[in-house]
């Protein structure tokens, strides 16, 4: 392909594939929590702190007031699609503090974020016990625990969460006298895309069309 040469690199749509699915990543961890009350000291962030159990009652989990639809809201500071949330419940007691506790992921913060589209409802808890929902991709940046119309502590031990980066879209232009499907090319540009998106956590590969060509 003689003269100009468009590339058109879509990032997990077309001509390279980009994404940063990492299952075993807990995404709570990169971000920030506040709920509607706080009991005493145990406050919003206990829950996302990477700590499922420690000594002593409830020592390392977050727990509101008794009041009213109690809720728990995490914000991701980015937007991904989320596969699975783990709950983790106290080991002493108060199991129903973590009953009935509907897991909501989306974008809005319209009613604290509680009117996002649910994921899963929690059954029981047993203590000092993990349980994991599946979301199945659901998008969002807030994931909120929201125990509506009940007068109740709301108490999570730990939250994780699960999913992979939202993808984006990205369009750029080679000039090049080349062949753009040879390999030093291409290998060329994968390395200068790399560079620049260094600060990121994304892989790049090419997509071969049907036709065996990266682009035609």
């Amino acid at each position: 392909m003689e003269g100009l040469s468009y590339l058109f690199l879509l990032l997990g749509v077309f001509s390279i594939q980009g994404s940063s699915v990492n299952l075993k990543e807990n995404f709570a961890l990169k971000g920030t929590a506040v709920q509607s009350s706080t009991y005493y000291t145990w406050g919003a962030g206990n829950a996302i702190d990477g700590i499922r159990y420690a000594p002593g009652p409830a020592s390392s989990c977050s727990i509101t007031s008794y009041q009213l639809s109690p809720w728990w809201r995490l914000d991701l500071l980015d937007y991904y699609y989320i596969y699975k949330v783990t709950i983790t419940n106290r080991g002493d007691c108060c199991l129903e503090q973590t009953t009935g506790v509907e897991i909501r992921i989306g974008n809005s913060l319209v009613n604290n974020g509680n009117n996002n589209p649910r994921c899963a409802v929690t059954s029981l808890v047993p203590a000092r016990s993990t349980v994991s929902f599946s979301c199945g991709g659901m998008e969002g940046r807030y994931v909120n625990m929201y125990i509506p119309n009940i007068q109740m502590y709301l108490t999570l031990c730990e939250v994780e969460v699960y999913g992979t980066a939202k993808k984006q879209v990205i369009r750029v232009q080679v000039k090049t006298a080349e062949n753009v499907d040879e390999a030093e090319l291409k290998a060329l540009v994968l390395n200068k895309v790399n560079q620049t998106l260094s600060n990121q956590d994304v892989m790049l590969t090419w997509r071969m069309q049907p036709n065996g060509k990266v682009f035609q």
